[in-house]
C-alpha cells in the first residue's frame, strides 16, 4: 500500500470496519446473529460495572443516549440485560446483567480476546505501545479542535 497523508484515517476507517465484521461473524458463530459488536460492549461494560446508568453507559461506548437506548432495548429483548428506575430520582435508568447476560459476557469476553490478539498480530509491547499512544494523540487533537 502507497502511503499518502489522507490515506492514514481512510485505513483507521478500514480498521474500524474490518474489527466490525471480525465481531459479526464471531458472534454469529457463537449463536449471536442478531448482535453487532456495540451489543458486546455493553455486556462487556456491565460485566466490569454490576449497576450503571444510561447516561454513564452512553459515555463509555461513545454513542449518544438515543443509540444507547435503541442497543440497550434490543439486549433487553434478548433476555441479556434489565433496566430499573432510581429509587432516588425516577429520571435515572440503571442497566444490569441478567443470568443470560452473564454467560454471554464470558463469550464477549473471549471474542474482545481473539479480536484483540488479531489486532495486535506480530506486534512486539513496544510498537502496541506505540501504537496507543499515537492514536491517542490523534483522538486527543479531536478532542481539543
Amino acid at each position: 500500500m502507497q502511503y499518502d497523508i489522507s490515506s492514514t484515517m481512510s485505513l483507521i476507517s478500514h480498521i474500524h470496519s474490518a474489527a466490525a465484521e471480525f465481531l459479526k461473524i464471531r458472534l454469529a458463530e457463537k449463536g449471536l446473529p442478531d448482535l453487532v459488536s456495540s451489543h458486546g460492549f455493553i455486556l462487556f461494560q456491565l460485566s466490569r460495572q454490576e449497576k450503571i446508568t444510561m447516561s454513564d453507559l452512553a459515555a463509555r461506548i461513545n454513542r449518544d443516549k438515543s443509540t444507547t437506548t435503541v442497543l440497550v432495548r434490543k439486549l433487553r429483548q434478548a433476555g441479556f440485560v434489565k433496566s430499573e428506575l432510581s429509587d432516588k430520582d425516577s429520571r435515572i435508568k440503571f442497566i444490569t446483567l441478567t443470568d443470560e447476560g452473564r454467560k454471554y459476557t464470558r463469550i464477549t469476553a473471549q471474542l474482545s480476546d481473539d479480536l484483540i490478539s488479531t489486532f495486535y498480530n506480530g506486534f512486539n509491547n513496544d510498537e502496541k505501545m506505540q501504537v496507543f499512544t499515537l492514536l491517542n494523540r490523534i483522538f486527543s487533537n479531536f478532542q481539543h479542535a
